[in-house]
């Protein structure tokens, strides 16, 4: 094809891809008519004096940026020329969208360089827009177009491209377009480079990574929290703080990258605390950074904290974000305010299913079925779509509750009225229902017709049954099956030897306790937190390691004269040791969560709730005794536990004792 530049304007002697002007005017009536007013209609004359169409202005106007095929730009390029219009008027990225990947590549340069624009500026504009669709691949196919019709890429070519190899996940043609940034000699622009250790991270291959970071000559911000983003997704939370300490500059991404992670991977301590010293370099939070923080109140209990993110979210008008409030309903679910929760909920101006979901999950924690399932009702009404999580809300509702129709009723209605497949967390929930309600042989049938293989939750919520309702045999086969596929987990050696040690089988006792030794396999140790004035103190069973241990012991001694002439009597039956029964009583009154209240009693103002956190099911005689003690104190005593919420109030339970 002749070039452009070099062509005639008048009409009948231009060529344009194998079309002479004049054939491409006759053959497009349509433009012809744009431009050519019948001569019974004289033309309006503007005040200039120069001939005006209102009507061809529009419909140019139009097909000016709405052309989507190289049909209809040869139309709109053949009026350009018809109209010695300069070709810099045209949209030229929309030009290449058109030319990119058809035969008429050579035709979209041809008329780039009558606009006298630098070709490769608006092939980038057509590579960032590739990148960033949909359709990625179109900007690596479309690069190596550009190569084959000798354009050369520069940096921002390479980076587009590299960015849609790193959103396919497609390292092969990564390596290649690396390739020629080397060739290139771009490899020292920090820009890119930090583009390309993106993608190697990305797509697994984080030692190539980690070799390009190395060799760097110069880094910046954005390098590091690159790495430490990798390694905190791939779980590595100790490489990323290495990362994190070595930094010369932090920026918020940088702290709140950190904090996630640490929050991630069950670390909400280390969260905090690094959120504090985030606090102490003067950094002020962002959503993301206010969502990560809150999710590691909602771990770890700290609801002053929790309280004090919340208002400071107010003020910064990030209580309109949906992910910041969702963050904030589960923040005080968990740590025992309810009440709160809903206010969250109900002042929301937009709801999505997350909303709804953790709403109804609050609810079921704390024992509050009934409420679960109308709001549910609610959700519906309104037209919200359940998703799984929502169901499992509704069977925890019931389980807690023990409507065992309600949940089978619920249960089938998933699939049948919403379309969605139950998962194994939908089947564990309705094991652990019948395993409550002492259906026990139900449950098994259930187990072992499921249309997908039951893991450790699955037959650990038998288990669970077992023990409550002190089955020995099937025990025994559940933790056949437990062993298997999961033989390094603690919990299931201790129910076991827990369900013996009632029946005083101490010589099967021995045997599961040699059997974990043998397996390496060492008991979690239990533990209770409760936050004084923003500080976090942990208690374990016979801890004597507590400043105010003494004081402790005793406050609980005089407690424990005030129980018994309300009727409290030690249930030695907990305590799963071969001793003597003084000893038993001894043990009980040293557990976690005992020691917890006292000292809570002892430093909260009166009046106010005590809230304890517990990593283990609380014990049948803690829960007597917390029941007598809220109605001698007069207090709200909110335990979460492994499973629940309850609140202790007046001298009863939330859960009703069925738990």
């Amino acid at each position: 094809m002749p070039n452009v530049r070099s062509l005639e304007i008048k009409l009948g002697q231009v060529n344009i891809n194998g079309y002479s002007r004049t054939e491409m005017v006759q053959s497009m009536p349509f433009v012809s008519s744009l431009y050519t007013l019948p001569s019974s209609k004289p033309n309006r004359t503007n005040r200039s004096g120069n001939s005006h169409n209102p009507i061809s202005e529009t419909l140019t106007a139009d097909l000016f940026y709405n052309f989507n095929s190289l049909f209809e730009l040869k139309q709109v390029h053949a009026h350009v020329i018809k109209t010695n219009t300069p070709h810099s008027v045209l949209p030229l990225p929309r030009v290449g969208y058109v030319c990119a990947f058809t035969h008429c590549f050579p035709y979209a340069q041809q008329i780039f360089e009558c606009a006298d624009t630098p070709e490769i500026v608006v092939w980038n504009s057509c590579l960032r827009a590739f990148a960033e669709s949909d359709s990625p691949n179109d900007a690596i196919v479309l690069f190596y177009q550009l190569r084959n019709h000798n354009v050369c890429p520069d940096i921002f070519s390479c980076s587009f491209t590299i960015k849609a190899c790193t959103k396919l996940l497609d390292l092969l043609h990564g390596k290649i377009v690396h390739g020629f940034i080397e060739k290139l000699g771009f490899q020292s622009n920090l820009f890119l480079q930090n583009t390309i250790v993106h993608l190697y991270a990305s797509c697994g291959a984080i030692n190539d990574a980690r070799l390009l970071f190395e060799k760097m000559s110069q880094r910046d911000v954005v390098t590091w929290n690159i790495m430490m983003a990798q390694s905190v997704k791939r779980e590595d939370v100790d490489g990323a703080y290495a990362l994190f300490s070595q930094m010369p500059v932090r920026n918020l991404r940088s702290w709140t990258t950190m904090i996630a992670g640490f929050v991630q991977c069950g670390k909400p301590k280390e969260a905090i605390s690094l959120f504090t010293q985030m606090e102490e370099a003067g950094l002020r939070p962002n959503e993301v950074t206010v969502v990560a923080v809150l999710a590691a109140c909602a771990d770890l209990g700290a609801l002053d904290l929790g309280r004090r993110i919340h208002e400071y979210s107010e003020q910064s008008g990030y209580s309109r974000n949906i992910h910041v409030c969702n963050t904030l309903i589960d923040m005080y679910i968990k740590c025992g305010c309810l009440e709160a929760a809903h206010n969250v909920f109900e002042e929301m101006e937009d709801r999505n299913i997350v909303s709804w979901s953790a709403m109804i999950q609050g609810l079921a924690m704390h024992g509050q079925a009934n409420d679960a399932l109308q709001l549910f009702s609610k959700m519906i009404q309104i037209g919200i779509k359940p998703n799984g999580v929502t169901f499992i809300g509704l069977l925890y509702a019931c389980s807690h509750m023990g409507l065992i129709n309600e949940a089978r009723r619920i249960f089938a209605s998933m699939s049948r009225d919403y379309g969605i497949t139950p998962q194994i967390e939908h089947y564990g929930c309705m094991v652990d229902i019948l395993s409550r309600a002492a259906l026990l042989q139900e449950a098994y049938e259930f187990i072992m017709n499921m249309p997908i293989d039951p893991n450790g939750v699955v037959w650990g919520a038998l288990l669970g049954g077992c023990k409550v309702h002190k089955n020995i045999e099937m025990a025994e086969e559940v933790t056949k099956h437990l062993l298997e596929l999961d033989p390094l987990n603690d919990g299931y050696y201790i129910v076991l030897s827990n369900i013996y040690a009632e029946a005083k089988r101490w010589e099967d006792v021995r045997r599961v306790r040699k059997l974990m030794r043998d397996q390496g396999v060492k008991k979690t140790p239990g533990w209770s937190s409760i936050t004084v004035d923003g500080v976090v103190h942990e208690f374990v069973a016979g801890d004597e390691t507590h400043p105010q241990t003494e004081e402790i012991f005793q406050r609980w001694h005089k407690l424990l004269e005030e129980m018994r002439l309300k009727g409290y009597v030690p249930n030695t039956s907990v305590v799963l040791l071969d001793i003597e029964e003084n000893e038993k009583e001894k043990v009980l009154y040293r557990h976690s969560e005992k020691l917890a209240l006292v000292f809570g009693l002892m430093n909260i103002p009166t009046g106010k709730p005590i809230r304890i956190m517990k990593n283990l099911r609380i014990c049948e005689d803690c829960h007597t005794a917390l029941k007598i003690i809220s109605e001698i104190v007069n207090r709200q005593i909110i335990v979460r536990d492994r499973n629940r919420f309850h609140c202790f109030k007046d001298g009863s339970c939330s859960c009703r004792d069925y738990w």
